[in-house]
């Protein structure tokens, strides 16, 4: 080849080499237009959601459609099953037109079916004994059209909750035309218990409207009538403030006490009126009480994740403890989430060969969320995406959805009887301290609420090993701390059976396990002597020992009175001889910070 050839040969490669890399760049990168249009499509399937979250109050419909077409299908494959509820069903008819006969000449005529809110006697006379029966006729049926043999799973679970929201809307006691009780009472009161009610909902509505709190909770003001147990708020940062309670013996066991409660409340659930205070409890027994007390969110909070809960909350918390009071270990106490959190962080410190714990308690808290009850009705992919829809704009989840989600749970008795009495009845119910308090919401940040439900509801990642903290798998099988753990016979947020899982994630050789009547905030909040309430309680020695919660509940004799006497007693096992002056811990905390302000602080007032 000539060199006039080889020039031009070089030269066109030259040409054609800046196209090549062009075509490849081309192929290796997504198109402008791809790259513009999927972000556009998300946003507007959020928008979506968010629109239709607020048609449906935040439920995900395609869920309860899926479980509903699920329920049809399987149904239609089974002729024995339509037989059987056929007859059910000609039977129940019969029975309704048989007792509407019966009723129909006059003479007093009980429906039965008390526990659905027919037990007045004024439901005794017709019509209203026939609607009352032939309601409870029909409710059963779809109860037990709903509910087949088999086991259930999570369609079955969301297809009995939409059942029964709907059989509970449509009971004959929610309507005045059908009660007879509301009848008699607006005769008895020539309709003015239906001004009051009138008056009622539009108090409530301009109390949504402008976000206040709830009629009746303005009588338990945070910090006069809750929360006055003496103290002082020793730490703050921008997501907790650490409360120190002032003692109240002369001496004072050694080993403090750091109380972590869950975000998703105020803290002074813990801390309500001096009979059922829980800090008073433990200070007037000699014991030095530390308690988390978290921010209220807002949507400057949005990008608060689990890891800024676990190290601006708990882990800032506990080292600020460890300052104040050094050279001892720490009795750590978590309620509810804040219970999990507290698992997570004394594993994580284990892992790190930190070990400054005398002890833990886990009250109502869940760590393995295999089983999570009835909240499992709301915990699914599409579920999720709904909520974080709805979070996108204001960066949090208000507490009124929260509050939503629990009354839906328990309809009947947390939605309908008080809409009843407060709007048709025209009665106000007199609340407690405990009542005043769950009104008091909180809200919670958009990426913790998020991460929170997928990554412990959804994929259970703790239990399985495999939820990570700062890219490190957390285990908690390296808990060896002595344990206490609580559960409440008819807790519905964390159920008993779910709680008692955590004896088979620790291996702890010193493991004290309780079960105590009541819900999952009355059973915790008992009081130190309580008449109404009982508890069981079984303890392991040794690191192996396993027994299912029917063969514990079989174990455990029962047991009168409140539960806390006898975990204070367990504390106090785990605590060294009553050797502290309180003077010489007041001022040693003083002489290494200064108080910031008075409990109840700032931040619960948020």
């Amino acid at each position: 080849m000539s060199v006039h050839a080889k020039k031009k040969a070089r030269a066109r490669r030259r040409r054609a080499a800046p196209q090549a890399r062009t075509r490849a760049d081309a192929r290796e990168a997504p198109r402008p237009a791809e790259g513009v249009k999927a972000p556009l499509k998300a946003q507007i399937e959020r928008h979506l959601r968010a629109q239709l979250a607020a048609l449906t109050g935040g439920l995900a419909p395609d869920d309860y459609l899926n479980a509903w077409w699920e329920w049809y299908l399987k149904l239609a494959t089974q002729p024995p099953r339509q037989v059987q509820l056929a007859r059910s069903a000609y039977e129940k008819i019969l029975d309704s037109w048989q007792f509407m006969a019966s009723a129909a000449g006059g003479t007093p005529l009980a429906p039965g079916h008390e526990e659905l809110g027919f037990s007045d006697a004024a439901w005794n006379v017709w019509p209203f004994n026939a609607y009352a029966r032939t309601y409870a006729n029909w409710a059963s049926w779809w109860q037990q059209a709903l509910a087949p043999p088999a086991a259930a799973d999570a369609q079955q679970s969301r297809l009995n909750f939409a059942g029964r929201l709907l059989l509970e809307a449509a009971s004959p006691a929610n309507f005045l035309q059908t009660n007879p009780e509301l009848l008699n009472r607006t005769a008895a009161e020539s309709g003015h218990n239906l001004i009051r009610g009138l008056k009622h909902w539009l108090e409530d509505a301009q109390r949504a409207v402008s976000g206040a709190r709830a009629a009746g909770t303005e009588q338990f003001e945070v910090g006069k009538e809750v929360a006055v147990t003496p103290g002082k708020v020793v730490f703050r940062n921008r997501l907790i403030e650490l409360l120190q309670y002032a003692p109240q013996t002369p001496e004072v066991y050694a080993e403090p006490i750091l109380i972590t409660p869950a975000w998703i409340m105020k803290y002074y659930i813990l801390d309500l009126s001096p009979r059922n205070s829980l800090v008073r409890y433990l200070v007037e027994k000699g014991h030095t009480v530390f308690m988390i007390s978290w921010k209220n969110p807002g949507a400057a909070d949005r990008e608060l994740g689990m890891d800024d809960y676990l190290q601006l909350g708990f882990l800032d918390a506990l080292a600020q403890v460890r300052r104040l009071i050094p050279q001892h270990p720490v009795h750590a106490v978590g309620y509810c989430i804040g219970g999990t959190l507290l698992a997570i962080a004394a594993a994580a410190l284990t892992q790190a060969g930190e070990a400054p714990f005398a002890s833990l308690t886990l009250l109502a808290a869940q760590t393995d969320f295999s089983a999570p009850g009835e909240l499992s009705v709301f915990i699914t992919p599409s579920q999720i995406a709904m909520l974080e829809a709805m979070m996108q704009k204001s960066g949090v989840l208000e507490s009124e959805r929260m509050g939503a989600a629990f009354a839906l749970l328990r309809s009947r008795d947390l939605l309908w009887k008080p809409a009843v009495d407060q709007y048709m009845r025209g009665e106000r119910p007199k609340l407690n301290d405990l009542m005043a308090w769950n009104a008091d919401g909180t809200r919670m940040p958009w990426r913790m609420h998020s991460e929170y439900l997928e990554r412990l509801y959804l994929k259970n990642e703790l239990a399985r090993g495999e939820f990570t903290v700062r890219g490190e798998r957390i285990d908690l099988s390296c808990l060896r701390a002595p344990m206490f753990v609580v559960g409440t016979e008819t807790d519905h947020v964390a159920p008993w059976r779910s709680v008692y899982k955590v004896r088979d994630l620790t291996r702890s050789a010193d493991y004290t396990f309780l079960l105590t009547s009541g819900g999952h905030n009355a059973g915790i909040v008992s009081g130190p002597v309580h008449p109404r309430r009982r508890h069981r309680m079984l303890t392991w020695s040794n690191a192996t020992a396993r027994l299912s919660p029917d063969e514990w509940l079989k174990s455990a004799p029962p047991l009168e009175g409140s539960w806390w006497p006898a975990w204070q007693h367990w504390l106090i096992e785990h605590s060294t001889a009553k050797r502290q002056p309180a003077g010489t811990l007041r001022a040693a905390a003083g002489a290494q910070h200064r108080a910031l302000e008075d409990a109840p602080g700032s931040y619960v007032r948020g």
